[in-house]
């Protein structure tokens, strides 16, 4: 750039010189100087004598005289105008050799510059060719003293990175898990409740309604009374509600307490069979019936305890015994559940040489809680746990059945027997309404799935097909690996099989050493 702005100069200066050169020349042309001599004596040239002046014979002598001096003015002018533009163009030379030499000196530090760095360049080029060379006599070097090479050395990296991240990966797993857990809790009781309110009503239907037949649906308007008189009485001495319908020949009496719903039923078959149905006569028969129901429970408890052949009970455990009789669970009667759980329980109990007398009679009190449900709150385990307490039972029967679910961390033999037996008494087929075929094979296709994988030994599909425990081959299978398959294998159920609630995957890693001294 610099040297483009030089050149512009040198030719406009140039230009500048030749139209001043040739503005010079147009005066000389027209009016020729005069001679060296009379230029320099300044008189102008003298005429022959007798010779006219340029004005004509008659001009006068002022005419001729002012003639005479303006040939000799004029040249004055054009030397002086002449002197001061070569002064001028002295001072313009002056100055675009003073351009040309700063351009010079430019163009040679330009020069000076690029000659520096193509060296420096050159020196780069040449270290990055050293630094080259030296890199790789470093990994030659350590090739050496390690025994491996770069590819080995970098694959054994790798390795170890991926081990470190599946144990990073696994470690927030966990903790994602329990923080999730906790931060979930109230929500998921809120939607619990909601769904349940939403959609149980019609399985809850089959075991919270009973029907009384009628002979006629005369006997409707009686049951109702004059401006409802008599159904009010008895939906208020009996808690249970009475639905009078457009069903035919029956009415329909709801309620979640069994024994309630039993009361009610009685009460009214005693007024229907008798045939006066008003506030009194209600009130009556309501009566008989709660004495009548109280003894029934009385003999049903005492004939479970009979029956589990578990010995004498307090009274009071006897009466909530026999109230289980009229508690389903999963469509289960709860008291034969109860009785069948004694019965397992011993059964185990004998062949692990534990106590069978401790383990039948918790197994058989160990559902009692449900009794009181409704009137105590907290979880049925540990309700019937601190009811036996109460009443006399030992601290054995009572932890046994206060650990059955869990609540309490199982301490002795006999509370991991009863959650054996209770296991076994609910997930068998058929005890709790579900069909065989489909039972069957819904263990098969969990047992199936979870086999997939690497590293499985064994698969057991437990609890009726709520829990899956995998037991895999330790020396495949780290703890890492055990906690993301067991999310892996979580996660395939979910999107493979259709099951209500939820179910449990366990996966087990054991490492074993065993030696003999001999």
């Amino acid at each position: 750039m610099e040297i483009l702005l030089a050149a512009l100069v040198s030719v406009a200066v140039s230009s500048a010189v030749v139209v001043l050169a040739l503005r010079l020349r147009s005066p000389q042309a027209v009016h020729p100087a005069a001679p060296a001599g009379d230029a320099r004596s300044g008189s102008p040239r003298s005429r022959p004598r007798g010779t006219p002046a340029a004005g004509g014979p008659h001009g006068s002598s002022e005419d001729d005289t002012g003639a005479q001096e303006t040939p000799g003015a004029e040249p004055a002018r054009v030397l002086a105008d002449l002197q001061s533009r070569r002064h001028e163009l002295a001072r313009l030379e002056e100055h675009l050799r003073a351009k040309e030499q700063s351009v010079d000196s430019r163009l040679r530090g330009v020069d000076d510059r690029q000659r520096t760095l193509e060296d420096r360049g050159r020196d780069l080029d040449a270290n990055a060719a050293k630094l080259e060379e030296a890199r790789g006599e470093k990994i030659r070097e350590l090739e050496r003293v390690a025994g491996l090479s770069a590819g080995q050395a970098k694959q054994m990296l790798l390795r170890e990175l991926e081990d470190e991240l599946r144990h990073e990966g696994a470690r927030l797993i966990r903790q994602v898990e329990e923080e999730t857990r906790h931060a979930c809790d109230r929500r998921t009781r809120s939607i619990l409740a909601t769904c349940m309110q939403r959609v149980a009503g019609g399985h809850a239907v089959e075991t919270t309604v009973a029907t009384v037949e009628l002979k006629s649906d005369e006997l409707k308007g009686r049951i109702i009374g004059r401006e409802g008189r008599n159904i009010r009485a008895l939906e208020a001495l009996t808690g249970i509600d009475f639905i009078i319908d457009d069903t035919p020949g029956a009415v329909l009496l709801s309620g979640f307490d069994g024994v309630r719903r039993e009361i009610a039923r009685m009460t009214l078959e005693k007024l229907l069979g008798d045939g006066r149905i008003h506030p009194a006569r209600i009130e009556e028969a309501y009566t008989q019936a709660r004495s009548e129901i109280d003894r029934r429970i009385i003999e049903v408890g005492e004939q479970a305890m009979f029956e589990a052949n578990v010995g004498t009970l307090h009274p009071e455990l006897t009466k909530l015994l026999g109230r289980l009789h009229f508690r389903t669970s999963y469509g289960q009667n709860v008291l034969a559940h109860s009785i069948e759980c004694s019965h397992l329980g011993a059964l185990v109990a004998a062949e692990l040489g534990a106590n069978a007398k401790t383990a039948a009679r918790a197994c058989l009190l160990h559902d009692i809680g449900k009794a009181v449900s409704h009137e105590v709150e907290g979880p049925h385990a540990l309700v019937g746990g601190e009811l036996a307490r109460r009443h006399g039972e030992s601290e054995a029967v009572a932890h046994a059945m206060e650990a059955h679910h869990n609540e309490v961390e199982p301490q002795t033999i006999e509370a991991v027997i009863v959650q054996i037996a209770d296991a076994i008494s609910g997930a068998r087929p058929g005890a709790r309404g579900e069909s065989l075929e489909r039972y069957a094979t819904r263990l098969h296709d969990l047992e199936e799935l979870a086999s997939r994988h690497d590293g499985v030994e064994k698969v057991y599909a437990m609890h009726a097909g709520r829990e899956i425990r995998v037991i895999v081959k330790p020396e495949d299978v780290d703890d890492d690996a055990a906690v993301l398959l067991s999310r892996t294998i979580a996660r395939e159920v979910e999107k493979q099989l259709s099951y209500p609630g939820q179910i449990k995957v366990t996966v087990i890693r054991e490492s074993r050493s065993t030696d003999y001294a001999r």
